[in-house]
């Protein structure tokens, strides 16, 4: 439908708790506009995960896609788009994964989070239904940087150290993986 503007760190609705949103409301049609802008603009910044808070709107709803293969964050495994209603997160094991993170309402910057490597997710899927997945490693961070948006935190507030947070230049220059030797 639209792609809407991303809010970038410093504007208050990012550090807003967001509001559960009424099982209700999923066949309105402005929900599904909002979800359809959702989806327009995640693909338009090139991003695997985008949660409402992030166009300025300050309701609990995610949205995800990885398209798999390399991505700005390595190799990664694919996830079809997914809309998460009111999502909730449970820890099933609390070793950590490090990820350098980067989000599209904090642009040009990296910083190294460590997250728990192991969760299940629950939330409604757009027809209302209760919807399980069990994450770990990559895919496990991705789902627990944009849940964290809906209850008012950014990534840079899960860092240990902020030495390690960096622009986007010097991360590919000082801390990204070389690109393997084809065979």
């Amino acid at each position: 439908m639209a792609v809407r503007r991303i809010i970038r760190m410093g504007h208050p609705t990012l550090r807003q708790v967001a509001a559960p949103v009424d099982a209700a409301a999923l066949g309105d049609p402005g929900f599904k506009r909002l979800v359809e802008d959702m989806v327009d603009t995640l693909r338009d910044y090139g991003g695997v995960g985008l949660a409402a808070p992030q166009i300025n709107e300050s309701v609990r709803l995610a949205v995800i896609e990885i398209p798999g293969g390399p991505t700005r964050y390595g190799e990664l495994p694919s996830m079809p788009l997914t809309a998460f209603v009111n999502p909730e997160v449970q820890v099933l094991d609390d070793a950590p994964n490090g990820v350098w993170e980067g989000c599209l309402s904090v642009p040009g910057l990296r910083g190294y989070v460590e997250r728990p490597g192991h969760i299940r997710v629950s939330a409604l899927n757009l027809a209302g239904q209760r919807v399980s997945l069990e994450l770990n490693g990559f895919l496990a961070t991705v789902f627990q940087h944009e849940f964290d948006h809906l209850d008012g935190k950014l990534y840079i507030d899960r860092m240990a150290d902020t030495a390690k947070l960096m622009f986007d230049e010097e991360y590919l220059r000082y801390e990204a993986e070389p690109p393997a030797d084809p065979p």
